[in-house]
Parts: C-alpha cells; sequence; structure tokens
C-alpha cells in the first residue's frame, strides 16, 4: 500500500499526516508548549504506596503524579524475565513494544519493592490522559530505527511482522554475537534485510544512548530529567517511514535537512523520496488535509449511502451507533441493514485510527436477525482493523448488535487534544430549554417572595428568556405578582448563560 508522508512545521505546532490511498488514515499533532513525554526518562521519587492497587505514585517533576504499577517494577533479572514469553512466543513484542501479561501470583507485592521517598529510573510510556497522571515502567526501552534497546533485561524479541524463519534466525544471531550480557532486544520489521553492519551500527548509537543515561542519573537529583525522547518529527519518520512511503513532503527548512540526514543515515535508498513544499498555499490545503481534520473533529459521520455514524466519547468509553439515515435500500430490511453496518465497519475503522480513540469501545449496528449476517459485519470488522497498528482486542456481536472492543491507547484522541468542553454546556452537549429555565423562575420566586418583605422584584435573564417571560410565560409572572402583592420587573442581559437569571427583592 503506497503511503506518503505529509509535514507541516510552524512556531507553534508540527502536524504530521500519513496518507494512505489519498485518504488522511493518521495524524499526529505536537505543540511546542505541550511536547509529548512518552520515552522521556525520569529519576523520580516515590511519594505514596498502594498496597490495595499493587501499585505507586511517583514523582517524575510534573503537575500530577506519575502511575506506576508493580508489574512496572523491576525485581531481578530472573524474575522479570520468567514474565516475558519464550522464544517461541515472542513475535508478540513486535513494533508496538508491549510486554507479556504479567503472572501477579509470582510477584512480590509492591510495599516490599517500593518505599515512599525511594529514588528509581523510571520512563513514560503513556501521556497524562485526561485528568490521569503519566504511566510509567521501571523497564526501560530505548528504541532505534533496526532494534529495541532493553538494557535491564537479557531477551531477545522478533517482530512478529517479520514472517520467514530463516530472516528471523538471521536476525536473532547477529544481535545474539553483538549484544552486552544482561541486555536484551527487540528487532524490528524495519530490520529485515538489513546488513550485519547496519544491526551492529544501530546496537553502538543505542548502548551509547544508555551509557550517557547512567552517567546523568548517578549525578542528578530526583525529580528530574534524564532522557528526553526525539520530538515528534524525527520519531514518527523512525517508526512510521518504511519502503511502503514513497514521499516525504515537508515544508520546513529545517526540518527537511534533519530528514534527509536521517533517511541518508538508515534508509539511503528512500533519500530522493524527501521533498521540502515551497508554494505559497498551506501544505495541508494543497492536499485536502484540513477538511477531513474538521469531519474527524464532528460527531456524525455520514456514509455514502446515506446512512451515517455517531461518535460519542466520554470519560470511561467511547460510543458508536450506527443508523440507516436517509438509506433505503432496494430489495429487502434485513439486506438494507446488513449493507449499512458493512459500510459502517469501514468508517469506523477509520475513523478510531484517525481521531485515535483508545480504551473501551462499544458499537452499536443495526439490529440483524440472522447470525449469517451478524457473522459477515463481525468478520468484516476484524479484517478492518488489521491496517491499525494499535493493538485491538474484539468480542463477538451480542444478541443485541453490539460489539465491544478495546484499542489500545497511548495518547490523547485529537478530539480532546484540539478541543475542550463547551463552557455553554460544560460538556453535557444540551442546555436547558427556555420553557424550562422559565418554570425554574417561576419556583425560585415563589421561595424568595414567600421568605422576603419588599414590594418589587427585579428578575435578570437572558434576553431570549426575557422574551418568553413577556410572550408565552407571561400568565405565570401575573399570577404570581396577585398572589404575592409584588410588581416583578424583567431585565435582559446579554452576558447571562441561558440557564443563568438573578433575583433581587426591594
Amino acid at each position: 500500500m503506497a503511503s506518503e508522508l505529509v509535514i507541516n512545521v510552524t512556531a507553534q505546532e508540527t502536524r504530521i499526516a500519513l496518507i494512505e490511498n489519498g485518504t488522511i488514515a493518521e495524524l499526529y499533532i505536537e505543540r511546542t508548549r505541550e511536547k509529548g513525554i512518552v520515552g522521556n526518562i525520569y529519576k523520580g521519587r516515590v511519594v505514596r504506596v498502594l498496597p490495595g492497587m499493587q501499585a505507586a505514585f511517583v514523582d517524575i517533576g510534573l503537575e500530577k503524579a506519575a502511575f506506576l504499577y508493580v508489574a512496572d517494577v523491576f525485581d531481578g533479572l530472573d524474575e522479570y524475565e520468567s514474565l516475558l514469553d519464550d522464544a517461541k512466543k515472542d513475535d508478540r513484542n513486535g513494533d508496538d513494544h508491549d510486554s507479556a501479561q504479567p503472572d501477579y501470583k509470582a510477584l512480590h507485592p509492591i510495599e516490599e519493592l517500593l518505599q515512599e521517598g525511594q529514588e528509581l529510573l523510571v520512563q513514560v510510556s503513556k501521556e497524562p490522559i485526561g485528568t490521569k497522571g503519566a504511566r510509567i515502567t521501571a523497564h526501560i526501552s530505548l528504541p532505534g530505527r533496526h532494534l529495541v534497546y532493553m538494557p535491564t533485561v537479557e531477551h531477545i524479541g522478533i517482530s512478529r511482522r517479520i514472517e520467514e524463519e530463516e530472516e528471523r534466525e538471521r536476525l536473532r544471531e547477529i544481535v545474539e554475537r553483538k549484544k552486552q550480557a544482561g541486555s536484551g532486544y527487540i528487532v524490528r520489521t524495519a530490520s529485515e534485510g538489513k546488513s550485519e553492519e547496519e544491526i551492529t551500527s544501530d546496537i553502538e548509537y543505542l548502548t551509547k544512548i544508555w551509557d550517557e543515561v547512567v552517567r546523568k542519573k548517578d549525578k542528578a537529583g530526583a525529580p528530574s530529567l534524564i532522557h528526553a525522547d526525539l520530538d515528534v518529527v524525527p520519531k514518527v519518520v523512525r517508526d512510521i517511514v518504511t519502503d511502503e512511503v514513497k514521499r516525504i513532503v515537508v515544508d520546513s527548512k529545517p526540518d527537511h535537512d534533519r530528514i534527509v540526514q536521517f533517511i541518508t543515515t538508515f534508509m539511503p535508498k528512500l533519500k530522493s523520496s524527501v521533498e521540502l513544499y515551497d508554494d505559497e498555499e498551506p501544505i495541508f490545503d494543497h492536499y485536502g488535509l484540513e477538511v477531513e481534520i474538521s469531519r474527524a473533529l464532528g460527531r456524525k459521520v455520514w456514509l455514502k449511502s446515506g446512512g451515517y455514524i455517531i461518535i460519542e466519547q466520554t470519560e470511561a468509553l467511547t460510543a458508536i451507533d450506527v443508523n440507516t439515515g436517509r438509506f433505503v435500500g432496494k430489495h429487502n430490511l434485513e439486506d438494507t441493514i446488513l449493507k449499512t453496518n458493512l459500510e459502517a465497519v469501514k468508517e469506523l475503522a477509520y475513523q478510531l485510527r484517525l481521531r485515535n480513540i483508545g480504551g473501551i469501545i462499544i458499537i452499536d449496528f443495526i439490529d440483524m436477525e440472522k447470525e449469517v449476517n451478524r457473522e459477515k459485519v463481525y468478520a468484516a470488522l476484524d479484517e478492518a482493523l488489521k491496517s491499525d497498528k494499535s493493538k485491538t482486542n474484539i468480542l463477538k456481536i451480542s444478541e443485541l448488535g453490539l460489539v465491544e472492543m478495546t484499542r489500545k491507547r497511548v495518547r490523547e484522541s485529537i478530539g480532546r487534544m484540539m478541543c475542550e468542553p463547551c463552557p455553554y454546556c460544560e460538556g453535557r452537549g444540551y442546555v436547558k430549554s427556555k420553557t424550562t429555565v422559565c418554570h425554574e423562575i417561576f419556583r425560585e420566586l415563589r421561595r424568595e417572595m414567600l421568605d422576603i418583605r419588599g414590594t418589587k422584584v427585579l428578575l435578570t435573564v437572558h434576553p431570549q428568556v426575557a422574551d418568553l417571560l413577556y410572550d408565552e410565560e407571561r400568565r405565570g409572572l401575573e399570577e404570581l405578582e396577585k398572589i404575592f402583592k409584588k410588581r416583578v420587573t424583567v431585565r435582559a442581559k446579554p452576558g447571562f448563560h441561558q440557564e443563568q437569571f438573578e433575583v433581587v427583592i426591594n
């Protein structure tokens, strides 16, 4: 699948779009004031140990303390090795850098491993998301172009995307000979077909970085930053660019030169694919990407048939609802529903990747009576998610037409990164109707008029609520004036929230 990388760099932010088959597939954004911290290595201090959660909070110098699970605490090489998959199962340690799932029974309680005030070296594995602090690990890993270096674990893993057994063994043998005792490596997909010299060069480069980390750690106090990972441009080029990427277009001369230098060192065959964009028209406008980004921020996404999907993100999960909309079909209802669901599968798989939606996801497909149709939709969803680099787990479609799935989340979705809760509705997505506000005002007036003496009442409200009180709801005010023998004057204030009002009695 031919791909392009389009990079827009300004003083305020950097945006990188991965285009596949002419459509934006992934979007990376890094703002100068909000640089990502995944991959950064810190010397931290334990501020609280939580035996009930088998976790600890660690101060690494950020606004919120970072979260460290017991499985992410290094507790001796032999014990940690026992938690890793054996050589036959090391495929799962591919380019996503996942560790094996821990056997919690084999782990010591966290209160035996950490104490408050203890200093330790940790690495950020997940960005702070929402109200949560960063997720950290004591298992340090340093990614290079061809390898991922694990200085504290003696283990060699091979990317599952390298399928030929002969090539896997060749790479394993090279790494075995070149690595230092007590350390380990994950061989990335980019290593396939590379020479021994190229692999050795990566090993030497990563070893130098680790030696510098150790040197700084011994001198630094806690909390402090020991090693910062690459910024977004070289990081994305390092992790994404393969032989499938035919063009890299960037509108910044300094970043163009940096990319050329990196490509020349690690991927000389792709040097000619790097282009400097210097037209007057903004690069994302030229490629039609701004429209796609705006579409990715919307709640409703229309399908070509006339159906649509609704995407609702909450703190706990993301709900996706599929609807037929304007699509009425040609034959019968079941066929119409099946076609809509199959079309929705492709779109929602695309939207999950583009929006970078992670965590728990519930998909409400239109109910299908036939089991064979439910199987078709499930198989289509499973196939559509195979191109997603983030790890996903899908459960079968229930009889209600619901699919429960998870998608690995390591950074904020673009919706949460680019948007903030509406200050008017406070993130609810709706406000009380003007009629509801009027009736709330009547109840409040009854309370105030009953308890406080005076003959005049000044009521300050939003202009549209004032119009309703003068018109359709005027009778309610007149009844209150008659009962309590007080005159109510309504004043409109444009700066008021629609739900806001103020009662003053003189």
